[in-house]
């Protein structure tokens, strides 16, 4: 995601396409693509903070975990965040392959760029707090899904795969 003078796009675009699957050429206006990417996080952290809430909603009303992963998966409350973080949850590995405390950053950025426009952003705030509650828990350095956390602890479910001694 960038923006910048054509004749800048013609002498980086061997280098951007050796580093990037996709390279999305968003204009010459600087910032477009920055701000492409703010939006981007804001989705994700979103997706993320909504995924770990289904979960920890069909624990506690006594849907298994697994089961429910298998039936969203091929439902239309799909979506690439879900199938991706969920399985960290499922295997109760929290290693970080994207932390808690980057979308406390990310959602935080994209929370001032809409105090900047004046533009309610209500979602991502509601996730923005769940991530920075996870922080507050001490899991700012565990991976994202790790959010999860939050909900079991407002709630007292039993994560899957979590022993007595781990919990």
């Amino acid at each position: 995601m960038c923006s910048g003078a054509p004749d800048a796009y013609a002498r980086a675009r061997l280098f951007l396409n050796a580093i990037a699957e996709n390279v999305f050429e968003l204009g010459d206006e600087f910032g477009i693509g920055s701000t492409m990417k703010m939006i981007n996080q804001l989705l994700v952290g979103v997706h993320i903070a909504a995924a770990m809430e289904a979960i920890a909603l069909s624990i506690k009303s006594g849907i298994d975990a697994e089961t429910l992963f298998e039936v969203i998966t091929l439902s239309a409350g799909n979506s690439w965040i879900f199938e991706d973080r969920v399985p960290h949850v499922l295997n109760n590995d929290y290693t970080p392959k994207s932390a808690v405390d980057i979308f406390v950053k990310d959602l935080g950025i994209g929370l001032d760029a809409g105090k900047r426009e004046s533009f309610p952003l209500p979602v991502s705030t509601a996730a923005f707090k769940q991530f920075v509650a996870a922080n507050v828990m001490g899991l700012g350095g565990d991976d994202d899904a790790a959010v999860i956390k939050v909900y079991g602890a407002l709630s007292g479910i039993k994560l899957p795969n979590v022993s007595s001694r781990d919990s």
